[in-house]
């Protein structure tokens, strides 16, 4: 596990973050967005907290708390084995979310959370055909709440809160999630 924090840590999310920086960040907000969600507590004044994420029975569908803090902050540990970097000098990491979940299991990591890992992108790039087999996945509630807290971590990176790529997001992180939300009540998951 040590291996895999210290080449975390050398691999650039940003030019100012690390891969292991970002799932830190990305934990910090899902564990705040839990909070404000079970206890009421505030978030930054400008998160867009959709609606959805209050739906009665969706927190209870959520995996356990060890389990989505192991996901959370080493779901991009894949990254580290994936990047490339093109001609000119934008870094990509293709393929990063099914090689996050193979370096998990091989560390030894948890399954659910390396399943998790795996699906990380999955909600992110959610067409609205898709909408019903994501919904069934037992994995959708931490999926979505996974993606709120990686959507408000990621508004620097977006150009901050009043961008319009940040706006474009949280619309579709929005629109997406009613989506998904209304198919799991239809399902009977809710």
């Amino acid at each position: 596990m040590d291996g895999l924090v210290a080449a975390m840590t050398t691999c650039p999310q940003t030019p100012t973050q690390s891969v292991l920086d970002h799932g830190r960040s990305v934990l910090a907000c899902f564990r705040l967005l839990l909070d404000h969600l079970r206890h009421g507590t505030s978030v930054p004044a400008w998160w867009r907290v959709p609606a959805w994420t209050a739906t009665p029975g969706l927190l209870d569908r959520v995996a356990p708390p060890e389990v989505m803090a192991a996901y959370i902050e080493f779901h991009d540990c894949g990254k580290v084995h994936t990047r490339v970097v093109d001609a000119d000098g934008r870094q990509h990491f293709p393929g990063h979310a099914a090689a996050s979940e193979r370096v998990w299991l091989a560390v030894g990591g948890d399954p659910l959370a390396a399943r998790l890992m795996g699906m990380d992108m999955d909600f992110h790039l959610l067409r609205p055909e898709g909408v019903d087999g994501f919904a069934a996945r037992p994995e959708a509630a931490s999926l979505l709440l996974a993606s709120v807290a990686e959507v408000h971590s990621n508004a620097a990176m977006f150009g901050g809160p009043d961008s319009d790529s940040f706006k474009m997001k949280a619309k579709h992180l929005d629109r997406r999630g009613r989506q998904v939300v209304a198919a799991m009540r239809r399902a009977g998951a809710l």
